[in-house]
């Protein structure tokens, strides 16, 4: 293990973590493949196939990220940014509807069809291009219109663009934002500032959504609010209630029934029940099968993750660097967080799916882009501070 690590620079905590939840991801993928021929026929060779030409684009990229100096990922910080704008925009004019959503570009390739989501690479650029202004713009955070506004700006517009389609991700995507301000010295009364006009303009769209209905500015609001309100009305035990909550409902059956060690891989049977079983739902049918000690194993490994990338983000001595690991972090770990919470029934069911582990082709891939961009910039640490970083708590006690 230690002479294949070699050859992949950074953090090797970072690297096993990783790469065992994507080579576990193929285990998952051939559960839920009777689901998949089921709902969409073709033959169970096409999904694992489909899935692994995925794992084996997010190794390459997050492989060959790793290999690239951190200096030209901070000069490409704006031009990602711009891209990801270009690529929102393109989504929301000419985007391919999957499930009553229209934020997929298709991605034509013979005998399989990959979409791509391009929020997901504009979350990533908008990481790159807000921790390098927070760096240019340290100085001047006090002054409204030079320090304080340009970091508004790409924050409103990346969220804006992705609000119509995906409400989840852009509230995440915000309250990230917002902590990554926090973090970078924004002061605090700016910060709450910024976040009540934030909320105020997602209201205003609303009520202009509410008084244009021919405009139909955002086409998922009828399904948003219907999963909010059956939140609220969990409680409620009338037939109404249990049928407009069945998706919640089956998603907390199947997390008891999986028990300490669970039912075995592919023996689940309320996956069936479980729309998105294989992303939106991912950890309740993972517990179903895997059972409660696999779960907290889990859990486990993405706490780790994030101390590890927590870690660096402390011990590298460039701003920049530190920034973009602490929002790469926060954001794997909240978008696993989210998908727990909505299996358990303490959110309304969203799309945000298991960082690594779920299907969903682009999502899989930039995470792995997101870890070789930290692995980028840990293998640069000094090699003192690297040896001192990646020893065990003991060692450091002895040092």
């Amino acid at each position: 293990m230690r002479s294949y690590l070699s050859y992949l620079k950074g953090d090797p905590v970072i690297w096993i973590i990783t790469l065992l939840m994507m080579a576990f991801s193929l285990v998952t993928v051939y559960s839920f493949v009777p689901i998949l021929i089921k709902i969409e026929g073709g033959s169970p060779f096409l999904y694992l196939f489909k899935h692994l030409i995925y794992v084996v684009l997010g190794f390459g990229a997050m492989y060959a990220i790793h290999r690239v100096q951190a200096k030209y990922i901070s000069q490409l910080a704006k031009f990602a940014y711009y891209l990801g704008l270009a690529l929102l925009l393109f989504t929301w004019f000419f985007g391919a509807e999957v499930n009553g959503a229209g934020r997929w570009i298709r991605i034509p390739i013979p005998f399989v069809s990959l979409t791509f989501q391009s929020s997901d690479f504009a979350k990533l650029a908008l990481i790159l291009y807000l921790s390098k202004l927070l760096v240019k713009k340290q100085p001047k955070l006090d002054n409204w219109r030079d320090g304080v506004f340009p970091l508004l700006l790409p924050i409103a517009a990346t969220c804006v663009l992705i609000l119509k389609d995906n409400f989840s991700t852009a509230a995440m995507l915000f309250m990230l934002s917002m902590i990554m301000l926090y973090i970078g010295r924004v002061p605090f009364l700016k910060l709450l500032t910024m976040a009540g006009v934030g909320e105020a303009a997602v209201f205003m769209i609303i009520g202009l959504h509410l008084a244009l209905p021919d405009a139909n500015i955002l086409p998922r609001y009828d399904t948003w609010m219907n999963r909010i309100d059956n939140r609220v009305d969990a409680a409620d035990q009338s037939i109404e209630s249990l049928q407009a909550n069945q998706q919640a409902n089956n998603a907390k059956l199947a997390i008891s029934v999986g028990s300490v060690f669970g039912q075995g891989v592919g023996d689940g049977k309320l996956k069936e029940f479980l729309p998105e079983a294989y992303a939106d739902f991912y950890y309740a049918t993972f517990v179903e099968e895997f059972g409660f000690v696999s779960a907290f194993i889990l859990v486990l490994l993405y706490l780790i993750l994030l101390y590890r990338i927590i870690r660096f983000a402390l011990k590298t001595q460039d701003l920049f660097q530190s920034y973009v690991a602490l929002g790469i972090g926060i954001h794997l770990l909240t978008q696993a967080s989210v998908n727990m919470l909505v299996c358990t029934g303490v959110f309304p069911v969203t799309g945000q799916n298991m960082p690594f582990l779920a299907m969903g082709g682009s999502a899989l891939v930039m995470a792995c882009v997101s870890i070789g961009v930290v692995q980028s910039f840990a293998k640069e640490l000094p090699k003192n501070e690297q040896e001192q970083q990646f020893a065990s708590p003991e060692e450091n006690e002895i040092d």
